[in-house]
């Protein structure tokens, strides 16, 4: 088995363009970590600088504390799982899954023993005769993992591997990398752009962003508690709502102001985040999930009216965009990526079908217990 470390790990293009900008995580033995953020943020750029597929600007990245800068690829036990699969199209699924032991000189029957193991867990038996163009993309996918899981190397390293499938077959193929990884117990470095991949899949997420490292946890830790604004927007299927706020004191009473609506935080509340003690009269960031979101009956001081400007409707819930008095937060500001979902709307996440129409108004709770806060540079104010 092994660990991974980057230290202060940097790759320039022309010495101006970061893609990745002095990163520092370390990805422990046995562990599934995946690196997760938009098109183009670095993660795929730092998964080859593992592999030795791409010069390091500076930094060291070690493998079982081993500095592994300058050695050659084929020198660090590394196997790659790519989006393209990567099959030899001349090739039977039997000499596919075998040519790796091959080009190691194994013995035949070394070769057929290992190869019938993994095609049997991999679900690959009936298809050893067949060629890569009379398979489906799952069953490709499925022969790429064999041939990367057949060297017994030390690291996996996957490159959104399965952003060529449909859905229902990067759910079931996603479901297969979780197994055999807890299986081989093989230290895997997965990458995606996908937010509900890094939540299902990894152990621990790392999320990127302008090649910088935001946030680094379990998936629920990240949910729960992001690090800044553009986490909590980025994790999260929707995304989390952001709104402009401003904290206030009035009496004693600590007041939160969201647009047209008043919120008195309790006490407890605000004892629970000590860093809100220096924000009073200033302008804050305040997070809440749709799902998190309920609806009212009737308007007051704390429910705020709505008009519905779009329903999604996918049957085991819907999703509703409301046009409201409340200034949402957008990452149009300099510096920080469009994130999906980013739009000026309230979203509320409501379980199951629910019959409602465009145009159609209603009110809407934001419950203070359900809140995050963050500063008016996106930091979060942890408790």
């Amino acid at each position: 088995m092994a660990t991974i470390e980057f230290d202060n790990v940097s790759r320039s293009f022309g010495g101006t363009i970061d893609a990745i900008h002095e990163l520092n995580l370390k990805v422990n033995d046995g562990e599934l970590m995946v690196l997760v953020g938009p098109s183009g943020c670095g993660k795929s750029t730092l998964l080859r600088m593992t592999a030795g597929l791409e010069e390091i600007s500076s930094g060291e990245i070690r493998i079982n504390d081993r500095v592994v800068n300058h050695i050659p690829p084929q020198q660090r036990n590394l196997a790659m799982v790519f989006q393209n699969y990567a099959l030899y199209p001349h090739m039977t699924v039997r000499d596919n899954l075998a040519f790796p032991l091959r080009m190691q000189k194994q013995s035949v029957a070394a070769i057929e023993e290992k190869v019938m193991g993994i095609a049997e867990m991999l679900d690959l038996i009936p298809l050893l005769a067949r060629k890569p163009k009379a398979l489906s993309g799952g069953q490709r996918q499925r022969v790429a993992m064999g041939r990367a899981i057949i060297r017994e190397a030390d690291i996996f390293l996957m490159d959104e591997p399965l952003s060529n499938l449909d859905a229902r077959l990067r759910v079931q193929i996603r479901s297969e990398i979780a197994r055999l990884q807890s299986e081989l117990a093989t230290t895997t470095l997965y990458v995606t752009h996908d937010q509900a991949e890094a939540m299902t899949l990894g152990q621990r997420v790392a999320v990127i962003s302008h090649g910088l490292l935001q946030q680094v946890g379990t998936p629920q830790a990240i949910y729960e508690r992001p690090t800044n604004a553009f986490v909590a927007r980025f994790i999260g299927s929707p995304g989390m709502n952001l709104l402009c706020a401003s904290l206030r004191r009035d009496n004693r009473e600590s007041l939160l102001e969201l647009g047209p609506i008043r919120l008195p935080l309790p006490q407890q509340l605000v004892a629970n985040f000590p860093g809100l003690a220096s924000r009073y009269e200033e302008r804050l960031l305040v997070g809440i999930r749709p799902h998190a979101i309920q609806l009212a009956n009737t308007q007051s001081e704390q429910n705020l009216a709505a008009r519905i400007s779009a329903v999604e409707a996918m049957g085991h819930e819907t999703i509703l965009h409301l046009d409201t008095d409340l200034i949402m937060h957008t990452s149009a500001k300099a510096g920080e990526a469009k994130t999906p979902g980013d739009a000026p709307h309230l979203l509320v996440q409501l379980t199951g079908h629910q019959n409602f129409r465009i145009g159609e108004q209603l009110y809407v709770h934001i419950g203070v217990e359900n809140l995050c806060f963050f500063d008016r540079n996106g930091k979060a104010i942890h408790s």
